[in-house]
């Protein structure tokens, strides 16, 4: 959700700052502009599709903290600390560009909570600002500012930019920089030199914000990544626990929230993690370890989904021994956030339902372990 606005701006970003020098075709820019935008809505919306029913979901809250232990407060001092870098370095290089360098270590810090989000986040700009203007190079520059072409181009650029938002931020800088471009050709604006100088801009940008986020207050990956898996781990206990309190009849116990808020949550280790798993990464033995308990955590998540189903049968029968199992599961979790050694136990196979993805979670905890406490480097958990 937070990409699609960064990717649009970026692009007002781009343009709005030459708009002065090209007023009279303005009414063609417009027109264009119309016309890409109603292609691009046909296109993600379609005839038939309500948008009123989407509902966005609920983000987690970052993890709770007072003063300059709280993330967003040390992020807050790196953007500052890296846009006055831009400023700086961008005005030397070209008084009149500048802000480009600036806006671009301020969305490189959007929707990132760690020093290795923030690097490989500007990584990806710079790559997708990169690639584009090679693309521009080939299709925005031979146009010359032709409106038709232009407004075609730029109806899928809106597309790509929308559709490519979740899944990779490189597709959507790309996106981004060839809209800008075609923009640039229709004010009559567009040159190579202006593309060399919007890249080497954007490089002060990232390269602003890389520095800030290494020097200025970091916050480190496997913190981040602590703190995520930890609270994913709790909300497995507790939705294990409102499972069996619903098989029990419990009024009131209801685990579909707490599902929802693990999948919410899982979603926020995958973030956090990801730097860990670039493939450019040289930690070769944490990044085996990272797609290990990525791996494990979905395996808890998809036993938890089978255990809420079952409990959501109204013939599900009660089982003395979902008791014990829970215990178990709660200790397991309590043993991984707080240091503590996981207890694994040999148990015969489960017929019943619930009882069989109760021993798949055990299973599931008491592999995590090991990922979780191999010493070397730093541990995914208790760093």
């Amino acid at each position: 959700g937070g990409r699609r606005p960064g990717g649009l701006a970026s692009g007002t970003v781009w343009g709005g700052g030459l708009l002065p020098a090209a007023r009279g075709r303005l009414p063609e820019l417009y027109g264009a502009g119309r016309r890409a935008g109603r292609r691009a809505a046909a296109g993600r919306w379609g005839a038939g599709c309500d948008g009123r029913r989407l509902r966005p979901a609920p983000v987690p809250a970052p993890p709770a903290g007072a003063g300059l232990a709280r993330v967003t407060t040390r992020q807050a001092v790196q953007a500052t600390a890296g846009s006055a870098v831009a400023l700086v370095v961008g005005q030397l290089v070209s008084p009149e560009r500048w802000y480009w360098a600036v806006g671009a270590t301020w969305w490189v810090f959007v929707n990132t909570t760690s020093r290795g989000e923030t690097l490989v986040r500007g990584f990806r700009r710079v790559l997708g600002t990169v690639i584009g203007i090679g693309l521009g190079l080939l299709v925005a520059v031979p146009l010359a500012g032709s409106a038709v072409p232009s407004a075609l181009l730029l109806a899928v650029c809106v597309f790509g930019i929308f559709y490519t938002a979740a899944v990779s931020y490189t597709w959507m800088m790309l996106c981004v920089t060839v809209l800008a471009e075609l923009l640039y050709g229709l004010l009559g604006l567009l040159s190579p030199g202006l593309l060399a100088l919007r890249l080497v801009e954007t490089g002060i940008g990232a390269l602003g914000a890389m520095l800030a986020v290494l020097f200025v207050l970091p916050v480190s990956t496997h913190t981040t990544t602590d703190a995520w898996i930890q609270r994913a781990l709790r909300c497995v206990h507790a939705c294990t626990a409102e499972a069996a309190a619903r098989l029990r009849d419990v009024a009131g116990a209801d685990p579909a929230p707490r599902v929802a808020e693990l999948e919410l949550l899982l979603g926020r280790v995958r973030l956090s993690v990801a730097p860990l798993v670039h493939p450019l990464t040289p930690m070769l033995g944490r990044k085996q370890r990272a797609r290990r308990v990525l791996a494990l955590l979905d395996d808890c998540a998809r036993e938890v989904r089978g255990l809420v189903a079952v409990a959501a049968d109204p013939e599900a029968s009660h089982d003395a021994r979902l008791a014990a199992a829970c215990w178990r599961v709660e200790a397991a979790v309590e043993a991984l956030t707080g240091g503590g050694s996981v207890a694994v136990t040999d148990q015969p196979l489960a017929v019943e339902p619930a009882l069989a993805h109760l021993h798949g979670l055990e299973r599931a905890l008491a592999e995590l372990a090991t990922p979780l406490r191999t010493p070397s480097g730093s541990p995914l958990v208790g760093a």
